[in-house]
């Protein structure tokens, strides 16, 4: 059997390689991202029993199609400038929504840069909150 690998390796050593330079490459992606992930029913749990919040940082219209109750709207771009208005929840769970889960980590980053200890992202954003049929308040 190892006699195969080794052969298959050496009949296929640019598959091999390339295999072996994108698995160095996710696995340097998974661990220099310290962002958490949570699924949509322990997002719920953390801001229930843990008096969080969820931060929805989705464009203005997309949040006033659905969003979760009692969300704050605070789009990427302006997170910065508007940190101030989750300042009470520094210290508490902050559950950063999105629409498919991709661009919430760069705002748990940022969020993580201006002191939020507890900033998660959202498995699958918005979309798996509505696959999971959970409920959505219309603005």
């Amino acid at each position: 059997m190892l006699e195969q690998i080794i052969e298959f390796a050496t009949n296929n050593w640019m598959m091999v390689a390339t295999f072996v330079v994108l698995l160095i490459l996710w696995l340097g992606y998974e661990f220099t991202t310290s962002n958490k992930a949570v699924s949509c029913q322990q997002a719920t749990l953390l801001v229930n029993r843990e008096n969080g919040v969820f931060l929805d940082i989705r464009d203005r219209g997309d949040f006033r199609k659905g969003h979760i109750a009692g969300a704050v709207n605070i789009s990427l771009a302006s997170l910065k400038d508007r940190a101030g208005e989750i300042e009470k929840y520094k210290t508490k769970p902050v559950i950063v929504v999105c629409k498919m889960g991709n661009t919430a980590s760069t705002a748990v980053s940022e969020l993580q840069k201006l002191g939020f200890e507890n900033a998660s992202v959202m498995r699958g954003g918005m979309s798996n909150w509505h696959n999971d049929s959970l409920p959505v308040v219309t603005k």
